[in-house]
């Protein structure tokens, strides 16, 4: 089967298009035959060397996929062959068939398109579990979003729309945070442009904000942890600046606050129940129309070297997605 190939650690240069054999799933797997696939930055991560995990050389990376089950293990019984699901993979996605596992796939809703479904599960799954079970979002407490208009950070601010939280986006530019209006934020900061903390205390009568969602770190981090109200909580999601920081126990403690992470992937490992939880919730707010998946570009399939430096460069509002339709 075609697949996406990385050969040695380092960027999207590195990746180049090969065959390798078809997968076949183990008894508790099914094998899936993706019609979309999501760039995520994490490929750059899982790439690049640094990830947490490090396959063996050569292989393939690409980790969200929608497409149709092609067959099923003895032990699996929740989806069966012809089924419409995507998937979260931490490796091997950017093929023409792909193992997943059960506890990571999920039906499509009525109506999802493939593209939309390749964007959908890790994205809005890691939203899901950082803002209701790691922050815990209350109706009517605040939320600030860092990179407000990244895939995860787009659904965060739709999420937490729908969790009652009055929400501030900033992100680095006025068109991305058009974007993040556009998706439910009440209010926009432009952090390349105005400082953050003052904004911040600002928008909130000096008092700051209950919960922030940090996919960002390095300096964005160091100025969200001085807009935090007292009592609030700081949810880690990652650290796409590339630097990642530390915290002050003395400010932690003066101010009552939480600093705490929220990982999907290793949710997914020691949480499964969780999981399904999030894929039930947030199937049913995308039939009812409150979650609208930004697509940023469509791409074929033998262009995800280019999908991934467009990644890089921090110009992409929403998502990346290949397709075997371009």
């Amino acid at each position: 089967m075609k697949a996406i190939l990385c050969e040695r650690w380092g960027g999207p240069e590195t990746l180049r298009i090969g065959t390798v054999p078809i997968p076949q799933p183990s008894r508790d797997e099914l094998l899936v035959g993706p019609q979309a696939w999501a760039a995520n930055f994490a490929d750059l991560v899982l790439i690049g060397g640094s990830y947490h995990l490090k396959p063996a050389l050569p292989f393939v990376p690409g980790m969200e996929i929608a497409g149709r089950v092609v067959s099923v293990g003895d032990a699996v019984s929740a989806f069966k062959p012809g089924d419409r699901v995507a998937c979260y993979v931490e490796s091997g996605g950017f093929a023409e068939y792909v193992v997943a596992r059960p506890d990571a796939t999920m039906l499509l809703p009525e109506g999802m398109p493939y593209e939309t479904g390749a964007a959908f599960p890790a994205t809005y799954g890691t939203a899901h579990i950082a803002l209701t079970h790691r922050a815990r979002v209350e109706r009517g407490e605040s939320l600030l979003v860092l990179g407000a208009a990244g895939g995860v950070g787009l659904a965060a601010v739709e999420l937490g729309k729908l969790l009652g939280a009055s929400v501030i986006a900033a992100a680095s530019s006025a068109e991305k945070l058009q974007v993040a209006a556009e998706h439910g934020a009440d209010h926009v900061v432009n952090y390349a442009a105005d400082p953050l903390v003052q904004r911040v205390k600002a928008l909130t009568n000096g008092r700051g904000v209950d919960v922030i969602f940090d996919p960002v770190g390095g300096d964005r981090f160091d100025d969200a942890l001085r807009c935090l109200a007292f009592e609030g909580r700081l949810v880690v999601i990652g650290f796409a600046s590339g630097r990642i920081p530390t915290a002050s126990a003395g400010r932690l403690l003066i101010k009552s606050t939480g600093v705490m992470g929220s990982s999907w992937t290793f949710s997914l490992k020691q949480r499964p129940a969780l999981v399904r939880k999030a894929f039930e919730d947030l199937s049913s707010w995308y039939a009812s129309g409150a979650l609208r998946p930004r697509i940023h570009a469509v791409m074929p399939f033998e262009k995800a070297a280019d999908a991934l430096r467009l990644l890089s460069q921090r110009t992409v509002s929403g998502k990346i997605v290949l397709t075997k339709r371009t």
